[in-house]
């Protein structure tokens, strides 16, 4: 069950250091969530913590505290957060680097020795153990403190890490051959192993470091996308300055061939603009005065003059980021196992090594036969792999998703949407253009003024078929007359009090509700075409009915064919009377659809579904829909460019086309896949390396390595994600 969070809680994302494995996640996660109404998720691959907590109880610095009294570090998020972080790892990273040359280098005589005793001499004269003592003790404890102080931390906290397993396994090794070397005992020594394994658990860890590094890059390269410099009108004159310096109201000017500042909406010019980065939509979009321009997108041709309405923030461009870095921190609902088995991995792996020691130790006789068996298991092990596994996965789909205009709110949701079997669409705007257009105006007597009592009627709707009215009406010249009482009634229509007498707009079954009736055989012609038909009337009589068509999406029917091809049935529901509903399913290749719906009709066919054990998705545009986007398993809403688009949905599909919908099962298919086998690697390489370790079968070198190795193959296999492509139209 989830821990309760006041209503008042704050979200804070506290970047962590000093984690070394998965356990390390899990505690600090186990820390944090015992304070009182705190809920936090610690996210290994991103090193960060994603903390609910109540702002009037706990403040950030209490936090803080826990994470550190656990063992480990943690800082108030830098305003320039991810460059600072950037900073600090490529600061630790070169530091690493140096140290693991100097291991290599001191461990290389080893090496050597390890090869010569291939050749079957079990002893060198040109490498004594005191020679032995004094390269392999540097390696021990002071390149390979790390682990030494990780493991006191986790020991202290009452937990256990990777750095217990290597600091007890090559501690072993290390102080068994000490006393030989300084004792003069007869036996044989094990520096080689000791310092060997922690030199290529070293490595590991670099490797491991510069994949992780590469698979977080999704959120670098979006803000690398926006310029650093504007050219803005100041006093007359054109300045460049920096972009923080935008204020909304600025008036900026955009040159050919140079990327838009901030979000804008144009003044002056006309051109076309690249705008890729956040649609995923190759070609370029027409801008002419009132168009909106966003941060980042490219401005292909033509001088543009734009007026700023969103900096810093509140861009699309830093919506999407914190959606991204929202989604690379969140975890999936499959990495719960991981997350129970890392938590108790460390205490029973050394329960193993015990086993070990002691099962060889009766087997032979000799407790030194023993300890290299024992030392394998504890080196093989490796918890890394399991933490990884999953959010690596995560980062790297959410971020491919980012770049093709696919926008996944968190992990739960990019798992889910690869498990629907059912896709609800509604018509207007996603299966069609969503730009209906008036073609036909049918008047009892006066046409204009059947234009003027609906123009006037639609100015109080944001309805898309309003706006068609509208703009016929307005290119016709015809003016709007005052009215009182507007109301609307969902799904149906409109009514008013206009020049003192009532009127209505609406559906032929709302006017029937008043008893007014249209033409039926010329509703039926109009409907079979296709068309949405409306009637006006006023003070009681039907003054006429205005048809309105609104085109299906040229890629609509590939959508609807290539999710038939991904086993995912296609249900259209739809507000629009069946004859033009059933046109439209048709042109699309829906077999299944329903008409005449009201929103909260349109939610309860998509719970009835739901009940019948369909995995749904829903997909709309996240406003009339909102009851059935909320009621759906996945919801998915489609239109671009605004803060209400983005935070609208489980999925945001920036480029208006259902074939992002593909997009999106697609993607998620693919990261599951890839989560799938990076699980089974992981759990297949202690499945089958512990017991090998156990049975005396595995050098604890050999083991070192494969254990260094595991974590750097899954991060290695997560990347491939990256070769993941959207759909081809």
């Amino acid at each position: 069950m989830k821990k309760p969070v006041s209503s008042l809680a704050a979200v804070i994302d506290l970047p962590i250091s000093g984690m070394t494995c998965a356990a390390c996640a899990a505690r600090i996660e186990k820390t944090l969530n015992r304070l009182p109404e705190v809920r936090a998720a610690v996210n290994f691959a991103t090193e960060k913590a994603h903390i609910e907590y109540p702002a009037g109880s706990i403040t950030p610095e209490q936090l803080i505290g826990a994470v550190r009294k656990a063992g480990y570090d943690a800082q108030l998020p830098a305003a320039d957060g991810d460059a600072t972080r950037k900073a600090e790892r490529l600061v630790a990273y070169r530091r690493d680097l140096r140290l693991f040359t100097i291991s290599a280098v001191l461990t290389l005589p080893f090496l050597a020795l390890m090869l010569y005793m291939l050749t079957g001499q079990h002893h060198a004269s040109w490498f004594p153990p005191y020679a032995q003592l004094l390269l392999a003790t540097p390696v021990q404890f002071w390149i390979g403190s790390r682990f030494y102080i990780g493991a006191y931390h986790a020991l202290r906290s009452g937990g256990a890490n990777m750095d217990v397993l290597i600091a007890l396994g090559t501690s072993v090794a290390y102080f068994y051959s000490a006393a030989v070397a300084l004792l003069g005992l007869d036996g044989h020594l094990y520096f080689e192993a000791s310092v060997s394994i922690i030199t290529l658990v070293f490595l590991g860890k670099l490797l491991e470091s510069r994949a992780r590094a590469r698979a977080s890059s999704a959120i670098e390269e979006l803000i690398r996308l926006q310029p650093q410099t504007a050219r803005v009108e100041r006093d007359g004159s054109i300045a460049e300055i920096p972009v923080s310096e935008i204020r909304v109201g600025d008036v900026f000017v955009v040159r050919p061939g140079e990327a838009i500042a901030v979000d804008g909406k144009v003044i002056d010019g006309g051109s076309s603009v690249d705008e890729a980065m956040l649609t995923g939509e190759s070609l370029p979009v027409a801008k002419t005065a009132g168009s909106p321009v966003y941060a980042a997108t490219l401005n292909v041709q033509g001088l543009l003059r734009c007026t700023a309405t969103g900096v810093g923030a509140d861009t699309a461009l830093a919506g999407i980021i914190r959606l991204v870095e929202e989604a690379q921190g969140s975890k999936a609902p499959i990495q719960r196992l991981a997350d129970v088995i890392s938590g108790i991995f460390v205490p029973v792996v050394v329960a193993l090594a015990l086993l070990t020691f002691a099962g060889w130790w009766w087997h032979s006789g000799n407790w030194a036969d023993a300890l290299i068996p024992a030392v394998a298991v504890l080196v093989i092990a490796c918890p890394c792999a399991l933490g990884l596994a999953t959010p690596t996965a995560i980062m790297v789909g959410s971020g491919a998703g980012a770049r093709t205009g696919v926008l996944i709110k968190n992990a739960e949701a990019l798992e889910r949407a690869g498990h629907i079997d059912t896709l609800v669409v509604d018509k207007t705007g996603t299966l069609t253009l969503g730009k209906p257009s008036v073609t036909d105006v049918a008047a009892s007597a006066d046409e204009t003024a059947l234009l003027r009592i609906a123009a006037t009627l639609e100015l109080g709707s944001e309805h898309p078929l309003a706006r068609a009215v509208l703009e016929y009406a307005q290119a016709r010249q015809i003016a709007t007359v005052p009215m009182q009482g507007f109301e609307a009634v969902a799904g149906k229509g409109v009514r008013a009090t206009v020049n003192g007498k009532p009127a209505l707009l609406g559906s032929p079954q709302f006017l029937a509700g008043y008893g007014l009736v249209l033409d039926e055989a010329a509703v039926a012609r109009l409907q079979d075409q296709g068309k949405t038909v409306i009637g006006v009337a006023h003070d009681s009589v039907v003054l006429g009915m205005i048809a309105i068509a609104d085109p299906l999406r040229p890629t609509s029917r590939a959508a609807v064919a290539a999710l038939q091809a991904l086993g995912i049935e296609v249900i259209m529901l739809t507000g629009d009377n069946r004859r033009t509903a059933a046109h439209i399913a048709r042109e699309a290749g829906i077999t299944r659809f329903e008409a005449e719906l009201l929103p909260q009709d349109k939610a309860q066919r998509v719970n009835t579904l739901t009940q019948q054990g369909r995995r749904i998705g829903m997909i709309g545009d996240g406003v009339n829909d909102a009851p059935a986007l909320a009621a759906a398993q996945v919801s998915f809403a489609i239109g671009a460019g605004s803060d209400v688009a983005i935070h609208a949905a489980d999925v945001t599909l920036m480029r208006s086309d259902l074939m992002s919908a593909v997009d999106a099962v697609s993607l998620s298919r693919a990261t599951f896949r890839k989560i799938k086998q990076n699980l089974f690697f992981a759990f297949i390489y202690n499945v089958l390396g512990i017991p090998l370790a156990a049975a005396g079968l595995l050098n604890p070198i050999i083991a070192g390595a494969a254990m260094a190795m595991s974590s750097v193959s899954v991060v290695g296999n997560s990347l491939l994600l990256k070769r993941w492509k959207p759909v081809k139209q």
